[in-house]
């Protein structure tokens, strides 16, 4: 098991983040681009020099990826922190109150301990590998459904979907076809705690980034789910893309994915 201590910060980072966020939430912010529609706010930043300072205090040794600031792209020996001080900016910026701040620790590339804080609606998602996940204290699990047309599904569109739209709300089409309903909230690490909540069924989106998922997947794995990447290989943080289901809908969620993605490419099915 982690040391206690590694959960107790992560905890005390996401909600002290939650406090910022809700701070400045519904102001005259100011906004730059990072790029056409990815936004960034003074939150944003605020935020990760806050966390950034209470890691070299507690931790100097430790690595830290997150957002804003960058950090070990590639997976560094030992302990990593991967921050989003804002997941959901561009909602938060439009003043829409879906967003939260979404903490991992990975050691040797392998997420340990999870934190992830909804400040809008005082959740915060905790999860330790090994033993179990939670949502405000209290044990969560994924849900039940076993067939995609009984099934929620969420997903998420990435920041250079004007060049790739028919790629994307193709897949989404496909699912559309198939489920009972598909959602965006425009949070992947609200969406991957919905799932191991059991709100949703499943998640998948591509070109993420780790401090995106990381957290996340681990919630959802401990709450009994499934978490690979989107061609069912298994889970990277780094890779940026992932498949997050209850399990049951896995591999019909893969098949789905890759038939369309062998369609778009010209193959024929063998």
């Amino acid at each position: 098991m982690p040391h206690p201590l590694f959960l107790t910060t992560a905890i005390e980072a996401v909600v002290k983040a939650g406090e910022l966020q809700l701070e400045k939430f519904g102001t005259d912010l100011h906004v730059d681009k990072k790029g056409t529609i990815d936004l960034v706010t003074e939150v944003d930043v605020a935020v990760e020099k806050m966390f950034r300072a209470l890691i070299a205090e507690r931790f100097p040794d430790h690595q830290i990826l997150a957002e804003e600031m960058g950090g070990a792209k590639e997976v560094p020996p030992g302990p990593c922190w991967i921050f989003d001080p804002i997941d959901g900016t561009t909602n938060y910026a439009h003043g829409l109150p879906i967003f939260c701040a979404s903490l991992a620790l990975e050691i040797d590339g392998v997420a340990e301990v999870a934190a992830i804080y909804d400040p809008s609606r005082r959740e915060l998602f905790t999860a330790e590998r090994g033993a179990g996940a939670y949502l405000n204290g209290q044990r969560i699990h994924v849900s039940a459904a076993r067939d995609l047309v009984d099934a929620m599904l969420v997903t998420g569109f990435p920041y250079d979907v004007h060049k790739r739209v028919d790629e994307i709300v193709g897949l989404f089409g496909e699912f559309v076809g198939r489920a009972r309903a598909v959602r965006r909230l425009g949070s992947a690490a609200i969406d991957l705690c919905y799932v191991a909540a059991g709100r949703m069924d499943a998640f998948w989106e591509t070109d993420l980034k780790a401090w995106d998922i990381a957290a996340g997947a681990l919630i959802v794995a401990e709450a009994g789910g499934r978490v690979t990447n989107t061609d069912g290989e298994p889970f990277v943080s780094r890779s940026g893309h992932v498949l997050a289901t209850n399990g049951h809908l896995h591999e019909a969620m893969v098949n789905v994915i890759s038939e369309f993605r062998r369609r778009r490419a010209g193959i024929r099915p063998a």
